[in-house]
């Protein structure tokens, strides 16, 4: 993964913390944060994947964790540029999916 997406990843967890606390916006945050954090891991787990099973499961995974991420972060984000960003993550996953087939 690339430098500037450990970036976005942080400005996920900035984000969730400026959040007003309340009763929703703190599942959701809660929510939100375990899905972007996802990404990052899952990704460190496919570079050091035994087999291309293991490595596409993993990616896949990622990809599914951006959508998520999104799903979100469109919840609770007025003016949309980090489920701008999240959704590049998606592209990107689904790139290296297509490019390991």
């Amino acid at each position: 993964m690339r430098i500037e997406h450990w970036h976005l990843l942080k400005k996920f967890f900035k984000f969730v913390g400026l959040l007003p606390k309340n009763t929703a916006t703190i599942e959701i945050s809660k929510t939100l944060m375990r899905s972007s954090g996802s990404i990052g891991a899952n990704y460190i787990e496919a570079n050091e994947s035994l087999s291309k099973k293991d490595f596409l499961m993993r990616i896949k995974i990622c990809r599914k964790e951006a959508k998520e991420t999104v799903y979100w972060l469109r919840i609770l984000e007025e003016n949309g540029k980090l489920t701008q960003e999240a959704g590049e993550l998606t592209k990107i996953f689904g790139a290296i999916l297509e490019k390991s087939k």
